[in-house]
């Protein structure tokens, strides 16, 4: 177990992580509240002018990174002085802070790597029906809050149910907007229904169970992987960045004893 662990790229950039973060400790860096110098180096101050072209569209003039400086100065020196008064513990703004940071940390690589064209389409094909388009229904429902009172009611020509907060004609909803109005067990359900006179069923959603008459259906289809692209591979990074920090919190996780009264 720890020999596999040891071999993942994830433990070797949190061992990284834990070991840059114990340096800087002893050696005074910027996590010491203890300190009396305050040092901006030069990648610092290029970071702080990046920031404000991002934010504004343009270079800073030497006033306005000045001014920059000012504020990172003042906010170094009050975050220290707040660290030496303690007013960290206990706090949840920066409890939650604190944790957000060690997501990012853990996420980081994810955003910085580029994948290739094969791994792309190979996670869209694992992931198409998340693509899909289209599916469009128009259908008549009737509700019963139990499986047995849908199926006693299925031979009627017309099956009345009971009053719900659902509209009884749908006409042109796609198979998302019925999964958001019905949820999603009932849009499943739907989706293996065909077109037909007949009164199909029960379908079950989080309400009860419905009967269903489908008239018409227009069966979505799932675009070629070159129009969505730049879709996809933004969907690839958040899906990665999500997984890394969940792995990265479970290898955290595994040392603590959790005790709950």
């Amino acid at each position: 177990m720890m020999r596999e662990w040891l071999r993942d790229p994830l433990a070797h950039f949190l061992i990284a992580g834990a070991a840059i973060w114990g340096v800087l400790s002893l050696t005074g860096g910027e996590v010491d509240p203890e300190a009396r110098t305050i040092s901006l180096s030069r990648e610092q101050q290029a970071g702080l002018a990046l920031a404000f072209e991002r934010t504004m569209g343009r270079a800073p003039t030497d006033a306005e990174l000045d001014a920059r400086v000012a504020q990172w100065v003042r906010e170094e020196v009050l975050y220290r002085e707040a660290l030496r008064l303690g007013l960290d513990e206990g706090d949840p703004v920066v409890k939650r802070r604190l944790a957000t940071k060690m997501d990012e940390l853990a996420s980081a690589q994810a955003e910085l790597v580029q994948p290739s064209e094969e791994e792309l389409r190979a996670w869209y094909r694992e992931n198409a029906s998340g693509y899909e388009s289209g599916g469009i229904y128009v259908f008549e429902q009737a509700y019963f809050p139990t499986r047995d009172a849908a199926l006693a009611a299925r031979g009627e020509d017309r099956p009345r149910g009971q009053p719900i907060s659902l509209p009884r004609n749908v006409s042109g909803m796609s198979d998302k907007e019925v999964g958001q109005l019905f949820g999603s067990e009932f849009a499943e359900g739907l989706s293996r229904l065909e077109a037909s006179p007949e009164w199909q069923g029960p379908v079950e959603s989080g309400y009860g169970w419905h009967l269903v008459r489908v008239s018409s259906r227009d069966d979505g289809e799932i675009p070629p992987f070159e129009d969505l692209r730049e879709k996809v591979e933004r969907d690839w990074r958040s899906r990665t960045i999500a997984a890394r920090r969940e792995a990265a919190f479970e290898v955290l996780r595994e040392a603590y004893t959790v005790e709950v009264e």
